[in-house]
């Protein structure tokens, strides 16, 4: 029996509801998604769903990553199918991108650092041919990039041995079973103890150094200030523990309790994590929810959104870009001149009011509130 089956036979579904707290950040089936007009379909296999899913989805320029099968001939699988390794089947995700934000020869590039290529017997603890790695291309153009970009990584030097990935034509992916979806954010204890014991950070700590997976794009020095995301021993020795909840597991602080929901000094919001600046008190409403809500990010380039299908519901999630940090979520129910609604987690904050900003490094902001 595999490490994932051995952690997954004790799941039942656990998925629930989480009442006031979640309907404050809710949508509807209109809001949930980016008017993204040119989008791009990747599906790539690297061992565990769930690992490759959470690596992918942190990438700016991607709006979506389903965790399935892709491959095989039999209608329908189940997971219990697939696990037996007789199917043809290969645990997949298929991924949603624009490629004008990130590239598909990009995206591959944070693929392989995220498993080990080298390996034709499963991934790290799980074994079997569903467990092995395969990139699917949807067009010949994706079959000569991936081709392409193989070969470049074959010809690095960077790892012990050759690259068994194939290159495949896409045929089939059917979506797997609600509980596999998000489980980094559904099931977080259990997800960290699998990939922990799995080994799979350890080979890619190794091959690539230290938090060499995929973390969105390289940590930013925009406007002259460096913001990178601390390890997980500094952000647990440094944040708060609701800090470390709300922006580490995606979890949501209490309405009309937290720091800054009513708020109303002049200055700016950075991330709690990274420093990035986020929000202005400019663009700061009473959307009556009981969370900061804004009109606007700050600077764009900071924030990163994507869709966020967890309790139940569909919508659009609002992540700091080099912290990585979940922030909130946006909504198309805000006023002018936007129409939109950023609802946000006091936890995630860090507010600069405005006679800080020059001492705090934030200076070339000033001159919003002259």
């Amino acid at each position: 029996m595999t490490i994932k089956r051995i952690l997954i036979s004790g799941i039942g579904l656990a998925v629930v509801l989480a009442g006031l707290l979640v309907m404050g950040h809710a949508a509807s089936k209109g809001d949930h998604m980016s008017d993204v007009k040119n989008t791009q379909t990747a599906t790539l296999a690297g061992g565990c769903f769930w690992c490759i899913e959470a690596d992918l989805q942190k990438l700016d320029g991607v709006s979506r990553v389903v965790s399935g099968y892709a491959g095989g001939t039999e209608p329908n699988p189940t997971y219990e199918q697939v696990s037996s390794g007789t199917t043809g089947y290969r645990e997949a995700v298929q991924v949603t991108f624009d490629p004008e934000r990130i590239s598909y020869e990009e995206l591959l590039d944070f693929y392989w650092k995220s498993f080990d290529p080298t390996d034709d017997g499963g991934s790290f603890g799980d074994r079997g041919f569903q467990y092995t790695s395969a990139i699917f291309t949807h067009s010949e153009a994706q079959q000569r990039t991936a081709e392409a970009s193989r070969r470049a990584l074959d010809e690095s030097g960077v790892l012990d041995g050759p690259v068994v990935t194939p290159v495949l034509p896409f045929t089939t992916f059917y979506a797997a079973e609600d509980y596999h979806q998000d489980y980094s954010r559904t099931c977080p204890l259990r997800y960290k103890t699998y990939r922990h014991f799995s080994g799979r950070d350890r080979f890619i700590e190794k091959t690539w150094g230290k938090g060499k997976a995929a973390k969105g794009a390289p940590a930013g020095k925009r406007g002259g200030k460096p913001f990178a995301k601390p390890d997980d021993q500094a952000l647990k020795e440094t944040l708060s523990p609701l800090q470390y909840h709300v922006t580490q597991t995606c979890g949501t602080e209490p309405p009309f309790d937290n720091a800054f929901w009513d708020n109303k000094r002049e200055g700016i919001y950075v991330d709690v994590v990274s420093g990035e600046p986020l929000f202005s008190s400019l663009d700061k409403f009473d959307s009556g929810t009981g969370w900061p809500s804004f009109t606007r990010p700050l600077d764009p380039d900071n924030v990163v959104e994507r869709e966020d299908a967890g309790h139940g519901m569909v919508r659009t999630e609002v992540r700091s870009r080099d912290g990585d940090s979940h922030l909130g979520h946006v909504f198309g129910d805000g006023p002018g001149p936007t129409g939109q609604r950023y609802c946000i987690n006091s936890a995630s904050l860090r507010f600069i009011p405005r006679e800080d900003l020059e001492k705090e490094g934030y200076g070339r902001y000033l001159e919003l509130f002259e």
